[in-house]
């Protein structure tokens, strides 16, 4: 189906309780490739299928954040042969969906250390970032050479050379100025969180900011993600109730 929101399933989502942001885990390409005995690139390429579903849902339904967790530093490790197809994938998407991004008023952002991509993908990112920075619908975030826990080792350290200094007491830290040092500065905390492949776990991605997010896990391979379970699982994150560790106000003490 499309995400047409005046379709019945979109139609019944709330407008006023939909996430501000969500990040998504996409995970199962390689497996969804391997199911149907094709190279694992081969299930790359059809992953970018559901990036492209993915954005288009999120844009048609009023979702203001989508951080796509592309690429991890834990994934420098894979085969020379898979790292260089992804980053070529990488580099082919981002040239040919910068238009659209443009179009559509889509800001292309980055979390991560991009400055170990190689030469070419890396400036055909900032190309594409500084030509839609102005955009102010969708923000698409893609964490790319990103890990959590490097995150936090970087603002920890920016923090520790800060004190060194004298620029900054130790008893002035507190988690607004954690937050601050991190790559996501800018950017509010995912309310949402989807792992696709059946995975449980995090995989270190967002440790930080997700310690709040409502938490959704699903046995769909990423390829095979849509927009008809995309909205599902929004309308079943608005039957939740989120009460920040706080108690049900409807509950006793």
């Amino acid at each position: 189906m499309s995400s047409d929101p005046h379709s019945p399933e979109a139609a019944a989502l709330d407008p006023e309780r939909l996430p501000r942001h969500v990040a998504i885990i996409m995970d199962g390409n390689g497996r969804w490739a391997k199911k149907k005995l094709l190279n694992r690139v081969k299930g790359h390429e059809k992953g970018a299928d559901a990036v492209r579903a993915a954005v288009k849902t999120c844009r048609e339904i009023g979702i203001s954040y989508l951080t796509l967790y592309a690429f991890s530093t834990e994934n420098w490790q894979r085969p020379r042969m898979e790292v260089d197809a992804l980053m070529a994938l990488l580099k082919k998407f981002l040239q040919t969906e910068a238009e659209e991004l443009r179009a559509n008023n889509i800001r292309l952002r980055t979390i991560g250390e991009t400055d170990r991509l190689p030469d070419d993908v890396r400036h055909a990112l900032d190309h594409v970032v500084s030509q839609t920075r102005h955009n102010d619908g969708l923000h698409l975030i893609l964490a790319l050479s990103y890990g959590g826990r490097s995150e936090i080792l970087h603002a920890v350290r920016d923090i520790a050379l800060e004190v060194k200094a004298g620029r900054l007491s130790p008893a002035t830290i507190d988690e607004t100025l954690l937050a601050g040092k991190l790559f996501t500065r800018d950017i509010p905390d995912p309310d949402l969180l989807i792992r696709t492949s059946g995975e449980l776990r995090l995989s270190n991605f967002l440790l930080w900011q997700l310690a709040y997010a409502e938490f959704h896990f699903t046995p769909t391979l990423w390829p095979d993600f849509g927009e008809d379970e995309f909205i599902r699982i929004l309308a079943e994150y608005q039957r939740r109730e989120r009460r920040y560790g706080k108690v049900d106000s409807d509950q006793p003490t």
